[in-house]
């Protein structure tokens, strides 16, 4: 399943700011764990020594979320409250 969006991407230690445009049919939990999946691979792939640091529990990311829509904002308002956050560590 391929996703097309103008990512948006910041945190914090313990979580992330994803902006994400994605079509209305699909399902927010399945995108959810197609990112996570996806990133997770990536990640691990780039940076080996993450394995190190999570060995414990096998997974880069935990199994809660939380979705939240910006409809009635204006995108450069929501844009600039992520670009705000601190980069993950």
């Amino acid at each position: 399943m391929g996703y097309r969006f103008a990512a948006r991407f910041n945190g914090e230690n313990n979580h992330v700011h994803l902006l994400v445009n994605y079509p209305p049919k699909v399902a927010v939990a399945r995108l959810v764990n197609s990112l996570k999946g996806v990133s997770s691979r990536r990640l691990r792939q780039e940076f080996p020594d993450l394995a190190r640091h999570y060995y414990r529990a096998n997974k880069l990311w935990s199994g809660s979320y939380f979705a939240g829509s910006v409809g009635g904002a204006p995108l450069s308002v929501v844009k600039q409250y992520i670009e705000q956050q601190n980069r993950p560590a």
